[in-house]
């Protein structure tokens, strides 16, 4: 019953035998590798985008921080939701590598940018050398709730970014599991609504530690080459993390993975909702909210349960009755009978 978060699933076994016969024999690194070749012209016809600049880095925060960073200068103002992970959970990373670009955040049910409200911002931006100028607006899909922004909800967003002379950048750390329940393509949520560069995450659906950086604009390629490096983050030893994401692409596993974790979380959806529990935000893929009482959590976690009280531990002294709420995340190794054996302690504790 290992609910944290996807990224503490193990690695397919496709993957691990993709990184065994990559390590046979020899290899150009920092990227030269012929495997990177290969990885480039799935992402390309994947996208859509023949010409495509495609980067691979180890993590998250780094695709995130180093993406931002190539599209924005120091005295740049960043949007973001106030709950986008760049904002929350980066330690100031994009700040960093940007140079000191300025976060301004925004508000929005369940994690999404509110239209309105980011039309109010960009109205009434300020001009002039005193002020923060226009640089980049950040999305997150799926977002930090667990919500998924539509194809349709991105092209509008970056359509007023746009018009104001912003770029865009899509966290897609989840990217996968928002394409699989949205039903759409992936040029359709990047750049045909007007992304500029996605960082598309690996490591949240399956793979060891991998994420790409994707330029739908190449004349951005060799700063980034410039920054991955001044930052640390080219790899020497380049063929494994190219190993995991050609295998990751290869035979649709990236779209299999994500569906297999989308369904569970549809699963444990159904289950919460039969056993009256109440969900916190909408489900978008396979991040679910959920608020029960602290007695059936307690429950839940001395039989083993393992996931996260969200968005803070139940405050001190707070009784049985205590509504308390946590995050559920599900990924492609979750099981059937984990999901049963988890709702059959809750029905009993309630």
């Amino acid at each position: 019953m290992f609910f944290a978060s996807d990224n503490t699933s193990g690695i397919p076994a496709p993957v691990l035998a993709a990184l065994t016969q990559a390590s046979e024999g020899y290899a150009l690194g920092y990227g030269a590798d012929t495997l990177m070749d290969s990885v480039r012209a799935k992402i390309r016809r994947i996208f859509e985008a023949p010409e495509a600049a495609v980067y691979l880095v180890a993590t998250g925060t780094a695709a995130n921080s180093l993406a931002i960073a190539t599209y924005v200068q120091p005295w740049s103002q960043i949007y973001c939701h106030r709950h986008a992970h760049i904002e929350e959970d980066e330690c100031n990373a994009p700040e960093f590598f940007a140079g000191g670009a300025k976060l301004t955040l925004l508000e929005g049910a369940d994690a999404k940018i509110d239209a309105e409200a980011f039309a109010q911002v960009l109205s009434a931006m300020p001009s002039g050398v005193h002020h923060p100028q226009p640089g980049l607006l950040s999305l997150t899909n799926l977002t930090e709730r667990g919500a998924r922004y539509s194809a349709a909800e991105i092209a509008r967003l970056a359509g007023m970014a746009k018009a104001k002379g912003l770029a865009v950048h899509l966290d897609g750390a989840r990217f996968t599991n928002a394409l699989v329940a949205e039903g759409c393509t992936p040029a359709e949520m990047t750049w045909k609504a007007g992304v500029d560069v996605v960082s598309f995450g690996g490591t949240k659906n399956g793979l060891m530690g991998v994420e790409a950086v994707i330029f739908f604009d190449p004349a951005k390629a060799w700063e980034f080459e410039l920054r991955r490096k001044r930052g640390g983050h080219l790899f020497s030893k380049h063929r494994y993390l190219s190993a995991q994401m050609d295998a990751y692409l290869t035979d649709d596993l990236w779209l299999d993975l994500a569906g297999k974790a989308n369904a569970w979380a549809e699963r444990l959806q159904a289950g919460l909702i039969a056993a009256g529990v109440r969900l916190v935000h909408p489900r978008g893929g396979n991040i679910l909210f959920a608020e029960f009482p602290l007695a059936a959590h307690q429950a839940l976690r001395a039989a083993g349960a393992v996931y996260y009280d969200w968005p803070a531990p139940p405050p001190e002294g707070a009784g049985p009755a205590h509504p308390q709420q946590c995050r559920l995340v599900t990924s492609w190794s979750t099981s059937e009978a984990q999901i049963d054996q988890f709702l059959s302690l809750l029905k009993a504790a309630l």
